[in-house]
């Protein structure tokens, strides 16, 4: 008996297998297509001859995890503990799946709010807890009294999404405050911030659960090296927790990893000291306005995007059918592959909106703009 029945293949897997069988260009999956930082090439191929093939400690490899903190101290002017407080994953999923395993116990009920990265279901489920999916409003915003509505004494996380995918809407000063608030009220609950887009924001930078003093204490951050620095093969991220929650966070992780793959680790300690974090968000900025640009005389229309490497349009005007079929005839008449936003949502609720995304060259934006363009 499937211990997740209603869990199946990924819209992701389906759409990039009819993308392959079309050689449809591919928009969908959060990727980037374009080179790595020679730089960071340079160091792994150094390395690879150099004594980094075997265990490190379980937590992550000590100069890795003191640059990892002090890159928090220079972004958010938060101080965090190195030794007690920052733990090395095998990918943000990793960070995500091992906090809700070791925090949440069966019958808890974990806040997710829909639209919502799939990975954050499964989990709750394989603990005997509950997902309460709860839909933010249809601009994205969330809605607080709602979201206060569907916490009870069996509430134990609330986890958000900032920058969100897949809609590129980050939160606001109203929204911290109103999420503060919400604490108060309900002592027992943790807050999952899943930050992996952090460093790829636009004409406002995110506000980071790392600023807010009211929440240090229950709250786990969840960031990612892959994404930062167009790595996501490496599969390599780390969470920020305090201690109380890291106790229990790392009993689960030394069972299901125990550690980081070792070169990735001495790698990225290497190559924080060459690279500017704040060069990620300009470069994307760049991508996102370019694919913008190029879309701006299509019959698609975009909604804004304030982080993250995704593009929402609407085909509102094009047609009525559902997103998935939308989708699907997108790659089999259009060779272009996206993502239908419905599948974000545990409802199914369709608003005729697709995610584009745009981390990828160039040429491959411009191909697929023109063919975009041409429906």
């Amino acid at each position: 008996m499937s211990k997740l029945p209603n869990i199946g293949t990924s819209i992701f897997t389906v759409m990039s297998k009819m993308a392959t069988e079309y050689n449809a260009i591919n928009l969908s999956q959060g990727f980037p297509n374009f080179p790595v930082d020679d730089r960071l090439t340079t160091i792994v191929a150094n390395l690879a001859k150099e004594n980094v093939h075997q265990y490190l400690p379980m937590a992550g490899y000590p100069p890795l995890l003191s640059k990892i903190a002090l890159l928090i101290k220079k972004s958010y002017g938060r101080t965090v503990w190195p030794e007690t407080e920052i733990l090395v994953t095998a990918g943000a999923t990793q960070a995500i799946f091992t906090t809700i395993q070791a925090l949440i116990k069966t019958n808890d009920e974990v806040i997710i709010l829909d639209p919502s990265y799939d990975c954050y279901e499964a989990p709750v489920l394989l603990c005997n807890a509950k997902p309460v999916r709860v839909a933010l409003n249809d601009d994205y915003t969330p809605n607080w009294e709602t979201i206060e509505k569907a916490c009870s004494s069996r509430t134990k996380m609330i986890i958000i999404n900032n920058p969100h995918n897949p809609t590129g809407k980050i939160l606001t000063e109203s929204d911290f405050e109103a999420l503060e608030k919400l604490l108060l009220k309900f002592p027992e609950i943790i807050v999952l911030s899943d930050e992996v887009y952090e460093y790829i924001t636009f004409e406002e930078k995110h506000i980071s659960s790392h600023t807010r003093s009211l929440l240090l204490n229950r709250c786990v951050m969840v960031s990612s090296f892959g994404k930062t620095f167009h790595i996501t093969g490496w599969k390599i991220g780390y969470l920020i927790a305090p201690e109380h929650l890291m106790i229990e966070i790392k009993k689960v992780h030394q069972f299901l990893v125990f550690s980081v793959n070792s070169l990735s680790q001495v790698a990225i300690s290497e190559y924080l000291d060459v690279v500017s974090v704040e060069e990620i968000g300009s470069m994307y900025q760049e991508k996102r306005d370019y694919f913008r640009n190029l879309l701006k005389n299509s019959r698609f229309k975009l909604m804004p995007c304030e982080g993250t490497y995704f593009q929402v349009a609407s085909y509102a005007t094009i047609s009525n059918e559902n997103d998935v079929d939308f989708c699907k005839r997108l790659i089999t008449e259009h060779g272009v592959e996206a993502i239908p936003i419905s599948t974000f949502y545990a409802d199914g609720k369709d608003l005729h909106l697709i995610r584009f995304c745009f981390a990828k060259d160039n040429a491959t934006l411009e191909e697929a703009a023109k063919r975009l363009c041409a429906i």
